[in-house]
């Protein structure tokens, strides 16, 4: 019998998600027996095209400070989302289902690369020459990377998630989804400690059981 997937809905470039990360890790780690678990990159925000606002950036650096002090989550606050970035959030998106399509056992940890490079280094994430150097620094070959990140297929299946998220109703991130056969499951719209998580998840592999 096919194990249930629990989809894991985020952005690398959401905060939040940031946050989440050692959450969703352990996650991983203490349910792969029970459940197959997937990232669904689902778009915060895609096709920005204007450099931020001052005020923009205020309300997002805001949103950093808040997910610091609930999750200890390390973030490089000084000079943070430098004036003219312009804060698209598909190409990291990109990057993400590009990996899935050529190494899917890699996803996670270049989810967590970028946004490691993101918070942290305060690096361009936007940037494709940012992104090719996360995914060949994780071992995939630089040509590719390079021509799945611009192919069709990456570009159509990237649009495609974020659709789906929408069509689940998803409308911010992290969410957590158990899809089995034909039924989906909402387990968490926003973030959630691993503890309350893992009582969740646990109840519905019971019900699920009997």
């Amino acid at each position: 019998m096919e194990k249930p997937v629990l989809w894991y809905i985020a952005d690398p470039m959401c905060s939040w998600c940031w946050g989440f990360a050692p959450v969703i890790e352990t996650i991983r780690q203490e349910y792969a027996a029970a459940l197959t678990v997937k990232v669904l990159p689902g778009g915060l925000r895609p096709g920005t095209d204007t450099p931020l606002l001052p005020e923009k950036r205020a309300q997002i650096l805001h949103h950093w400070y808040s997910v610091h002090a609930a999750t200890g989550q390390s973030f490089t606050f000084e000079n943070a989302l430098p004036e003219g970035l312009v804060y698209d959030t598909e190409p990291a998106c990109r990057a993400v289902v590009s990996v899935s399509l050529i190494e899917p056992d890699r996803v996670f940890l270049l989810f967590a690369a970028i946004q490691q490079a993101f918070y942290v280094r305060q690096e361009d994430v936007t940037r494709f020459a940012v992104l090719k150097k996360l995914a060949v620094d994780l071992g995939i070959p630089e040509s590719r990377f390079a021509a799945m990140f611009q192919s069709d297929e990456a570009k159509q299946q990237t649009q495609a998630g974020f659709q789906r998220a929408a069509q689940w109703g998803i409308s911010g991130f992290p969410a957590l989804v158990i899809e089995h056969g034909s039924g989906r499951y909402l387990i968490t719209a926003g973030y959630r400690p691993v503890a309350a998580l893992c009582q969740l998840l646990d109840t519905w592999l019971q019900q699920f059981a009997d």
